[in-house]
């Protein structure tokens, strides 16, 4: 295997909105009831099994978070609260056939963590490849590989991460994830939300049809529910084939708790006939933290923060945890203060973090998009009086609130901060919507390109959810011929908008720039569908400007 870091360490050395139908009420879920296995027909034996996989995350300079689920005996399904607690032992290795053994050790799985598995290995030398597996009752995982990150201090020449985001099971298959897998160069992977969707079975597919059915079949909401349908997502051979060749940095937006969340509920969220919200986001938060290779640096939170060498830190935001409710669209309520997308904590953190870093890229893993995005045409001197006498947001018509176009006083703050601290080279990551952006983010989008972009954006599209065309469905395509070029002529700061194709993302830095291959599937629908390259954009170092290059890394 070959490393995808190329550095020269240092002295000390030995990576419109998802859903834009809401319901018009929402559905009453059935509060108990059988669990539905989320394993693959007559997969468990009376030997202890590994049968979703194994995975790492969050990479540090001297460690990994490695993670497993292992099923001790048949009944012992996920979510079930079943089966014996298991010893589960862990090996880390230099190479495949584990020859070279560098970290050892033994965890005991519980029915208490729904017989998942993490540990967190220390000790390891920055920038370099590993293997690792579990063993349980004789039963040995699939070997997997991961990678550390860069010594803090270390002149890292290029990284190299995959994108995805909205992975829809009913939606169609995760070739997004093979292809991925099978690229052999990705320093590790980048997760920026809903990795699972909450939906009861039929409620959201793939325009209306479902193409493989997920586990349990009702809408989840309690803590078994949650559990059963991450078991589910993760026998998906797409998806296990990627977390064994990479380390994933993940973050969570919405769909792993329900539509539309916030502090206080969710628009997919029933308060007494669901049960209480926040019964609702605590197994939630808990079936995730159980199932995915993620560090929470602030109990029940995603936000934390990784390096990698002095090439680049990256920032990973939770945008639901403790953000307001959403104001209505079009309400001006979406300039008030008082109202938050971060929270105050959090936001303090990310400015303060952006200050302090010393990495040649400030990179922010971001749920939702922060550029803003208008409907209509108005010039400075008409809109921002319009807007104050017509009570509407004064960066213009915002057409999502769920966005940073909902809280449009921390955008404010956050892009003030960058501009009057001259810090540059900050490039926010962004899932959620089902389209593919390349953006500038402009201090005042009313006045662009007058007004100084801050920052820049690049947005990546689903890898199932359904797109602008899957929605009033017409063929691929057709919807984005019509609005990518008005949407460009009402958003000079956005540089391409695709809204109808399905994929993921490649982002390759360098010191001189941070560059952006965006990837399409040739059908979602089909298991072995395949990839092809569409668009790359780039932001050279020093300008906070996007623009098109025309050949992927």
């Amino acid at each position: 295997m070959t490393s995808r870091y190329r550095a020269t360490e240092g002295a000390n050395s030995p990576f419109p909105r998802r859903r834009t139908v809401v319901k018009a009420a929402a559905a009453t879920a059935v509060l108990a009831g059988p669990l539905v296995a989320a394993l693959p027909a007559g997969a468990a034996t009376e030997t202890p099994a590994f049968l979703h996989g194994v995975a790492s995350g969050d990479p540090l300079p001297d460690g990994v978070l490695l993670w497993t689920r292992v099923t001790p005996t048949a009944e012992a399904v996920p979510g079930s609260g079943l089966g014996p607690d298991t010893e589960v032992s862990w090996t880390v290795a230099t190479d495949k056939a584990f020859t070279n053994i560098v970290s050892r050790g033994s965890l005991t799985a519980t029915a208490a963590s729904d017989h998942t598995v993490k540990a967190d290995i220390r000790g390891l030398a920055p920038a370099t490849d590993y293997w690792f597996r579990f063993s349980a009752g004789g039963t040995d995982s699939p070997a997997a590989r991961t990678r550390t990150a860069p010594a803090a201090d270390a002149t890292v020449t290029g990284l190299r991460f995959g994108v995805v985001t909205c992975a829809n099971w009913e939606a169609g298959y995760f070739s997004s994830y093979r292809h991925l897998a099978n690229r052999n160069d990705l320093d590790a992977w980048l997760h920026l939300g809903d990795y699972i969707y909450e939906y009861k079975s039929g409620e959201y597919a793939a325009r209306g049809t479902v193409v493989r059915p997920h586990a349990p079949l009702n809408e989840i909401i309690t803590l078994a529910d949650y559990r059963t349908r991450h078991g589910r997502y993760k026998t998906d051979p797409d998806l296990q084939a990627l977390h064994l060749k990479a380390p994933v940095i993940a973050i969570w937006d919405d769909h792993e708790f329900a539509d539309n969340a916030w502090s206080g509920g969710a628009v997919n969220h029933t308060e007494g006939a669901e049960g209480t919200w926040t019964a609702r986001q605590a197994a939630a938060k808990q079936a995730y933290f159980e199932w995915m290779p993620v560090r929470p640096a602030i109990a029940g939170t995603t936000y934390r923060r990784l390096r990698f060498g002095k090439l680049a830190d990256l920032s990973l935001l939770d945008l639901r945890s403790f953000r307001s409710q959403q104001a209505s669209s079009g309400s001006g309520s979406v300039d008030d203060p008082d109202r938050t997308i971060t929270g105050r904590a959090q936001l303090d953190w990310l400015k303060a973090g952006l200050k302090a870093s010393d990495t040649k890229w400030r990179l922010v893993g971001n749920s939702v998009m922060i550029a803003p995005f208008v409907i209509g045409s108005l010039t400075a001197d008409l809109l921002k009086p319009l807007a104050k006498l017509l009570d509407l947001p004064q960066d213009g018509i915002g057409v999502n609130t769920d966005q940073w176009d909902g809280y449009t006083d921390d955008r404010r703050e956050l892009l003030a901060h960058l501009r009057s601290n001259a810090i540059g080279n900050t490039v926010f990551l962004t899932g959620d919507i089902h389209m593919s952006w390349a953006n500038d983010v402009p201090v005042d989008a009313g006045t662009y390109p007058l007004s100084p972009s801050a920052a820049t954006e690049f947005v990546i599209t689903s890898v199932t959810s359904d797109n602008l065309d899957d929605i009033v469905k017409v063929p691929e395509g057709t919807v984005s011929a019509l609005a990518a070029p008005l949407i460009q002529v009402a958003n000079r700061h956005v540089h391409w908008v695709d809204t109808d194709r399905h994929g993921y993302g490649v982002l390759d830095i360098t010191a001189d720039r941070a560059q952006m291959d965006y990837y399409v599937l040739s059908d979602r629908t089909s298991a072995t569908a395949t990839s092809s390259w569409e668009r790359s954009y780039r932001t050279r170092s020093g300008t906070q400007k996007v623009e098109r290059t025309y050949d992927p890394v």
